[in-house]
C-alpha cells in the first residue's frame, strides 16, 4: 500500500515544483572558517545516528490514542458537537488529529532537507556548507523516521498544510543566500522545536516521546547553526536591508500562528470551514499552545538581530513579545541532555534484561544438572 492510499485528503498531484533562483556559490578558501562553526559541524559529524536501530520500533502504538491526548486538549470539546460523538468517534478524532500533525511534522522535515541542500549551494562560506551538509542528512533521517510511523504506526497521512506550504515556498523561491536560513532554521525550525517538546513533554507514549526526544537533539543544533550564521551576517545589513528580512519574518510568523488550527480534521468530520475555523480559535488550549510555540522563535530573532519597531508591533499583537528574553541556550541544552538521559536509561534497562536473561539461563542449567 502506497502513501496515497493513506491520505484523508487528496494531496493535489504527485510532485509539487518550486522554481529555484539565486547562485550556487563556490568558494576557493578552504583554510577559513569560524571556530564555533567548525566546532558545531564537529559535532554534526559526531551525532549522526540510525533511525532504524536507536528507534524501538517494537513498542505498540495504539493509532486511536497515540500521543494519550486528554479530552480537554481537542478542540471540539465543550462544543456542541463533542456530545455527539461516540467513544469510537472520539478515538477516530485523536487519529486524526495526530496524522495531521505528525504528517505536517513529516512535510517540514522534507522541507528543512531541500532548504539544508540549498545553503550547502548557495552559502558563500565554507564552514557554513560543511555544516548544511550534516544537517542535510539530518532532515532525511527526520523525514524517514516520522514516515515511517505514520505509515507502520498510524496509517493515516494528511497532506501538506497550505499555510506550511507557503511559508516553505517563499524561503524557497527567495534568490539571497540567507533567505533558506532565516525561513528554515529560525522559523520553521524554531516552531517545530516549541511543538516537538510540548508533545515530548506531554505525551505518556513511549514510542512517539523516543521520536520526538532524539529528533529535537538534531534541531537543537540546527537552530544554533542559523544563529550563529545569521548574528554575524545581519551585522553587515543595512537598515533597510534588515526591515526586509523583519517583514518577512512578521509574514511568516502570522502564517505559522494560523496553521496550527488543524481545520482540515474538524472538515472531515463534517464541520463547515468557517465554523471549524471559530471553533480552533475560541479553544482555550489551542490558544495557550500556538503562544507557547514561539518560544524558540522570538528570542532566536531578537538574538540574531532582527528587532526593529514593526516587528516588536507584530509581537505584541500575537501576545508574544515578552518570549523575547527566553534564554534560548538553556532550552537547546535542556533538548541534548533529555535525549542522553534517555539513551541511558534505555540502555540499563537492557543491560538488566541480559544480566536476567544469563542469570536465566544459567540457573536453568543447574536445575537441569
Amino acid at each position: 500500500m502506497g502513501t496515497y492510499d493513506l491520505y484523508a485528503n487528496d494531496p493535489a498531484g504527485p510532485l509539487w515544483r518550486v522554481p529555484a533562483t539565486g547562485a550556487a556559490r563556490f568558494t576557493w578558501e578552504y583554510d577559513d572558517g569560524r571556530d564555533r562553526l567548525l566546532a558545531l559541524y564537529q559535532k554534526g559529524k559526531d551525532k549522526q545516528w540510525d533511525g532504524r536501530t536507536r528507534i524501538d520500533w517494537d513498542l505498540e502504538v495504539d493509532p486511536y490514542d497515540a500521543l494519550g491526548t486528554p479530552e480537554e486538549a481537542m478542540s471540539l470539546y465543550g462544543t456542541r458537537h463533542w456530545d455527539k460523538l461516540s467513544d469510537r468517534d472520539k478515538g477516530e478524532l485523536r487519529r486524526h488529529y495526530a496524522s495531521w500533525q505528525f504528517s505536517q511534522f513529516l512535510h517540514g522535515e522534507q522541507g528543512a532537507m531541500i532548504c539544508a541542500a540549498r545553503i550547502v549551494e548557495s552559502a558563500p562560506d565554507l564552514d557554513a556548507k560543511f555544516y548544511s551538509a550534516t544537517q542535510t542528512m539530518d532532515e532525511a533521517r527526520h523525514a524517514e523516521i516520522y514516515g515511517r510511523f505514520l505509515h507502520e504506526k498510524m496509517g493515516l497521512l494528511y497532506p501538506v498544510n497550505d499555510d506550511l506550504q507557503a511559508l516553505l515556498g517563499d524561503t524557497l523561491r527567495d534568490s539571497r543566500w540567507d533567505m533558506p536560513y532565516l525561513g528554515m532554521q529560525v522559523l520553521i525550525e524554531g516552531l517545530a522545536l516549541a511543538a516537538f517538546g510540548m508533545i515530548r513533554d506531554t505525551t505518556n507514549k513511549p514510542l512517539p516521546k523516543q521520536i520526538l526526544t532524539y529528533v529535537m537533539q538534531d534541531e537543537a543544533r540546527h537552530v544554533a547553526f542559523g544563529r550563529m550564521a545569521l548574528r554575524d551576517y545581519y551585522r553587515q545589513l543595512t537598515d533597510a536591508e534588515l526591515r526586509e528580512r523583519e517583514e518577512f519574518v512578521i509574514e511568516g510568523c502570522y502564517l505559522m500562528r494560523d496553521r496550527l488550527r488543524g481545520v482540515e480534521v474538524l472538515e472531515n468530520f463534517g464541520i463547515p470551514r468557517a465554523e471549524a475555523e471559530e471553533i480552533s480559535e475560541q479553544s482555550e488550549f489551542l490558544r495557550l499552545f500556538r503562544k507557547l510555540l514561539f518560544s524558540r522563535i522570538v528570542p532566536c530573532v531578537k538574538d540574531i538581530g532582527l528587532w526593529g519597531e514593526r516587528l516588536q508591533r507584530a509581537y505584541v499583537d500575537m501576545g508574544v513579545f515578552e518570549l523575547g528574553d527566553s534564554d534560548l541556550d538553556q532550552l537547546m541544552a535542556q533538548d541534548e541532555e533529555l535525549a542522553d538521559r534517555l539513551d541511558a536509561e534505555r540502555f540499563a534497562a537492557e543491560e538488566r534484561e541480559r544480566v536476567a536473561e544469563v542469570e536465566a539461563t544459567i540457573e536453568s542449567g543447574a536445575t537441569e544438572d
